[in-house]
């Protein structure tokens, strides 16, 4: 398979290479060299998820030390847990944003735009109820 194609084929696929190309979700963001980018974020969402991410960050490092240091397996199964849920947080709150600003945006936009954010919706939705 390509580069330019992700693992999973029910996915839109996101072109790796610089070229600008528009998004397959159809929500209007042009991909710059670094990716896709969101049509809008909510600045204080943004913070938010980046305190968590720093957080989970320390987490991780710290079940990486219990490991190390053969720490009981059900209180590392219990950070695990932890770190699952924060995930799950961040991930709420992206989704939450995506709908808010990029689906919304597409979804206002032509027919087809609109049908190809909905299939995007309902993949994310399918991917992440998992």
């Amino acid at each position: 398979m390509s580069e330019l194609h992700r693992a999973r084929s029910d996915t839109p696929s996101i072109p790796t290479e610089s070229k600008a190309v528009p998004a397959a979700c159809g929500c209007g963001c042009t991909p710059d060299a670094a990716g896709r980018k969101a049509v809008g974020v909510d600045a204080d969402a943004k913070t938010r998820n980046t305190k968590r991410l720093r957080r989970i960050e320390g987490q991780v490092r710290g079940i990486q030390k219990m490991v190390e240091d053969d720490r009981y397996c059900a209180d590392i199964l219990t950070q695990l847990s932890s770190v699952q849920e924060a995930l799950r947080a961040v991930s709420r709150e992206l989704m939450r944003n995506h709908l808010k600003h990029c689906a919304a945006s597409a979804m206002r936009g032509s027919p087809a735009e609109a049908e190809a954010m909905y299939d995007e919706v309902v993949n994310l939705m399918h991917t992440h109820s998992r």
